[in-house]
C-alpha cells in the first residue's frame, strides 16, 4: 500500500489541497473558496466532501497517513490559529477539528514555515541544515531552519522576519499595527507603495505614469523595468537594497548557509537580486562576508503551498 499525505494550504481567498506521495509528487489537487464560509463547520464540511472526492478518484481512500496544514498564524505546538486577520474565523483549534472530521492525525504550522519545510523536504534546501526561507508575496513571511529543525520558539510563533523594523523613523504603517516593518517595503504591495511614492516625488517621464496610480501593481513595475524604464528600475533598487540590508542583519542571528527566496517578487531576477546582493555584502559583518548563498526556490508556485503543508503531514501523529 502506497502511503500518502494530504497537504492543505489555507489562504485568505482560497484553500488549496492535494494528495502527495513520499517523493513529493502531487498526485492530485483541488481547491475551495475560504471566504465563502463565515461558519467554520460549513467550511470544514465542504473541505471534507471535496477531499474525499479526490481520494476516491485517485485510489487513495484509507491510504492517507497524515494531514499537514499551512495557515496564517497557525501554531505548531497547540494546533490553533489565533488572530488570523485574513481568515473568516480568526481563532479556533484547527488541528483538533480537522482531525476529528477526517479521523486522521493532523499537524499545522504557519504558511511560511510550511514553505520552509517544503523546500527542505522536496526543493532547493535538500541537504541544507541551516537556512532562512523568505516568502515575498502579498506580505513577507519567513521560516528559519537551524540544525535541520524549524524554529518555532517557546510559544510556536517564532520567525516573523517580515516584521523586523527596517525604518525606525517615519516608517510605513504595517497591517500588524506597527510602523517601518520589512513587509511594508519588500512585499508585492510594498513595491506598489514605493511606486506611488516615487511617482509623486519625482518628475521624470515613466511608463508607470500611463497607469491609474492607485491601481499600480508590482507586476506593472516589473514590466516597466524590463522595458528599460529608469524609475521602475530605481524602485527595484530601493526594494532590493532594503531586503539585502535586512538579510545581512538576519545573518548575524543564525549564520544561515543560504537564504531561499520564494514568491512572485523573487521571480524579478537581477532587477531585485543585484541590488539585494550588493547591499547584503556591503552591510555584512566581516566574519560572515561571502558566506550565505542566495537561492531561488525550486518549487512550482502552484504546488509549493500544498507540498510545504504535506511535508508536515508526515510528522502528524
Amino acid at each position: 500500500m502506497k502511503p500518502y499525505v494530504l497537504g492543505i494550504d489555507i489562504g485568505g481567498t482560497n484553500t488549496v489541497f492535494g494528495i502527495v506521495d513520499a517523493r513529493g509528487n502531487v498526485i492530485a489537487s483541488s481547491s475551495i473558496k475560504t471566504q465563502k464560509h463565515t461558519n467554520f463547520e460549513d467550511y470544514l464540511n465542504e473541505l471534507h466532501t471535496e477531499a474525499v472526492r479526490l481520494f476516491e478518484a485517485n485510489d487513495a481512500v484509507d491510504k492517507i497517513q497524515g494531514i499537514g496544514i499551512g495557515a496564517p498564524n497557525a501554531n505548531y505546538y497547540d494546533g490553533r490559529i489565533d488572530n488570523a486577520v485574513n481568515l473568516p474565523w480568526p481563532s479556533l483549534p484547527l488541528a483538533q477539528l480537522v482531525s476529528e472530521k477526517f479521523g486522521i492525525p493532523v499537524a499545522v504550522t504557519n504558511d511560511a514555515n510550511a514553505a520552509a519545510l517544503g523546500e527542505m523536504t522536496y526543493g532547493a534546501a535538500r541537504g541544507l541544515k541551516d537556512f532562512i526561507m523568505i516568502t515575498l508575496g502579498t506580505g513577507v513571511g519567513s521560516g528559519i531552519v537551524i540544525n535541520g529543525q524549524v524554529v518555532y520558539g517557546h510559544d510556536g510563533l517564532a520567525g516573523e522576519l517580515g516584521h523586523l523594523i527596517v525604518k525606525r523613523n517615519n516608517g510605513r504603517l504595517c497591517g500588524c499595527g506597527r510602523t517601518g516593518c520589512l513587509e511594508t517595503y519588500c512585499s508585492a504591495t510594498g513595491v506598489a507603495r514605493t511606486a506611488r511614492e516615487f511617482l509623486e516625488a519625482r518628475t521624470e517621464p515613466s511608463l508607470l505614469r500611463n497607469l491609474e496610480i492607485e491601481a499600480i501593481t508590482s507586476k506593472d513595475v516589473y514590466d516597466a523595468a524590463m522595458n528599460g524604464d529608469q524609475l521602475a528600475k530605481d524602485i527595484f533598487n530601493f526594494t532590493g537594497t532594503i531586503l539585502g540590508e535586512a538579510m545581512a542583519d538576519m545573518t548575524v542571528f543564525s549564520s544561515p548557509e543560504a537564504f531561499i527566496l520564494f514568491g512572485g517578487l523573487s521571480k524579478s531576477g537581477d532587477l531585485l537580486l543585484r541590488p539585494l546582493k550588493e547591499a547584503m555584502d556591503r552591510n555584512m559583518l566581516a566574519v560572515f562576508k561571502g558566506k550565505p548563498k542566495v537561492i531561488l526556490s525550486e518549487l512550482k508556485e502552484a504546488d509549493a503551498a500544498v507540498l510545504g503543508a504535506s511535508a508536515l503531514g508526515w510528522e502528524a501523529k
